[in-house]
């Protein structure tokens, strides 16, 4: 019998570089609002796939690693000021921006559009 994959192994598409990978890494992202660890997943994925992708799918990844740290920065920030009650508003405000910058993304990736601004700090 003749394996079809004996010339090597093959990845499945959405870890390659590209519309799919972009799509799944925002989705991890929005997953983290129940399971913690899965934005991690997504940030190891963008930092990968970030070299490898070129044109409007690079803006995407550069996005997606901003949203995370950024995020991230925003979250103990809200964390350390929940001393004076003004930082669970806060979070509330960061969780917000963390899902609208998600949906863009996945809004912008699903027309292979780049992102307009991916350095940005806010949306």
């Amino acid at each position: 019998m003749s394996d079809a994959n004996s010339g090597g192994r093959q990845t499945d598409k959405w870890l390659e570089a590209g519309k799919t990978n972009i799509q799944v890494i925002y989705v991890l992202y929005l997953a983290g609002f129940a399971f913690a660890f899965t934005p991690l997943i997504g940030v190891v994925m963008a930092h990968v796939n970030r070299d490898k992708a070129t044109g409007w799918a690079a803006t995407h990844y550069t996005y997606a690693i901003r949203t995370f740290w950024i995020g991230l920065l925003y979250s103990l920030i809200s964390l350390m000021l929940a001393i004076l009650l003004v930082g669970f508003l806060l979070m509330i405000a960061t969780a917000a921006w963390f899902v609208v910058r998600c949906v863009i993304g996945l809004m912008a990736a699903s027309r292979d559009e780049p992102i307009r601004n991916p350095d940005g700090w806010l949306i």
